[in-house]
C-alpha cells in the first residue's frame, strides 16, 4: 500500500480540472495518469482495461464529453463517454474494492429554480449533455463508495474555458457584447481539484465515511453573470498590464436571447453547496479569488 490515498487512477488528466488535479495530488500517493490516446473513453473495453491495468485504489474520472453545443448532434459519443464509461468504472470500481470520484454539471436542471440548487432536487436537463451527465450521475452512484461532485462554469488557465475567450477577445476587438441574464458561480478548476484532494484526504482515512459518500455540490461562493465574469476579467487583465482593446466599459449586457445556440442553457445555474461545507468542513472562496487568481497567471505566461 503507498502512503497517502494508495495508488490512484486519474482519468482525463489533460483536461481542466485533470491538470489541477495532477498538481494537488502530487506526493498524496503512486498517481496514474491517462487520457486520449491511451484510453478510449467512449468504448466500455478500453475503460475497463484500463482500471484492471492499474488495479487502484481510487479512481478520479475527470473525463467527459464537454461540448454541450455539438453533443445535440453526437447523442451517440456524448453518452459513451458521460453516461456509459461512469457506469462502467462503478462496476469495476466494486469488484476492487476503490472508491469513484465522478464530476457533474449545473446542466442536469433546467435553471427554472428562483434559489440555488440542492443536491435532491428533482433533475430536469433541457439538453443532450445534460442528459447524458444525469445518466452518468446515476452510473457513478453504483459504486458503494462514490463521492460525485456536481460543479459550474469551470474555468482555469489551462484549456479552452471563457475566461480565456473573453480575454483573447478583448485583445482583438474594442467591444465585446456578453450574455447577462444567466447567473451561476464561476469555479476555478483548482478550486474544485484541492476539494476533491481535501474531502479524499478525510475518507481514506476515516472511519464515519459510510455516511458519507454521495452527491455533493462544488462551487464558489456568490454569483455572477457571464457578463459580470467578463467584466472581472478584463479588468483584472488590464490591472495586470496585458494588452486589450476592449476596456471594463466596452463589455456590454446583452440577453440570451440574442445570442444564438442550438442548447438552452439554465437561466439560473447557482448550486447550494450547505451540504459539503457541512459534511466535510471545506471552504469554498469566494468566486472573484480563483478568477483574479488564473489572470495573474495567464498574465505572468505572457498570454491569455
Amino acid at each position: 500500500m503507498h502512503s497517502g490515498l494508495g495508488t490512484v487512477l486519474l482519468l482525463g488528466a489533460g483536461g481542466q480540472v485533470g491538470r489541477e488535479l495532477q498538481r494537488a495530488l502530487a506526493g498524496r500517493g503512486r498517481i496514474v495518469t491517462m487520457d486520449i490516446p491511451q484510453i478510449d473513453f467512449a468504448s466500455s473495453q478500453s475503460v475497463r482495461d484500463a482500471v484492471r491495468s492499474v488495479r487502484p485504489d481510487v479512481i478520479i474520472n475527470a473525463a467527459a464529453y464537454t461540448a454541450v453545443d455539438a453533443a445535440e448532434n453526437d447523442r451517440d459519443a456524448a453518452f459513451a463517454v458521460n453516461a456509459a464509461a461512469p457506469a462502467i468504472l462503478a462496476e469495476e470500481a466494486n469488484v476492487i474494492g476503490a472508491i469513484l470520484v465522478h464530476y457533474s454539471t449545473d446542466y442536469v436542471f433546467d435553471g427554472g429554480k428562483a434559489g440555488p440548487y440542492l443536491e435532491d432536487d428533482a433533475p430536469n436537463p433541457r439538453s443532450v449533455y445534460g442528459r447524458s451527465k444525469l445518466e452518468g450521475e446515476r452510473g457513478a452512484a453504483q459504486a458503494r463508495k462514490h463521492l460525485t461532485f456536481r460543479t459550474s462554469w469551470v474555468v482555469s488557465r489551462h484549456g479552452k474555458n471563457f475566461v480565456k475567450t473573453m480575454l483573447r477577445l478583448a485583445g482583438e476587438r474594442e467591444s465585446l457584447n456578453v450574455v447577462a441574464d444567466q447567473i451561476g458561480a464561476p469555479t476555478s478548476a483548482a478550486l474544485i481539484a484541492d476539494v476533491t484532494v481535501a474531502v479524499l484526504n478525510q475518507v481514506a482515512r476515516g472511519s464515519d465515511t459510510e455516511n458519507r459518500w454521495g452527491l455533493y455540490h462544488l462551487v464558489a461562493a456568490g454569483e455572477t453573470s457571464w457578463h459580470g465574469l467578463a467584466q472581472r476579467a478584463i479588468a483584472g487583465a488590464a490591472a495586470q498590464g496585458m494588452g486589450l482593446k476592449a476596456g471594463v466599459q466596452s463589455v456590454h449586457p446583452i440577453p440570451a436571447a440574442q445570442y444564438p445556440s442550438p442548447v438552452e442553457r439554465p437561466v439560473n445555474s447557482r448550486l447550494d453547496t450547505q451540504k459539503i461545507r457541512s459534511a466535510f468542513g471545506v471552504a469554498l472562496p469566494p468566486w472573484t479569488e480563483g478568477v483574479d487568481a488564473i489572470v495573474r497567471d495567464l498574465a505572468s505566461e505572457g498570454a491569455a
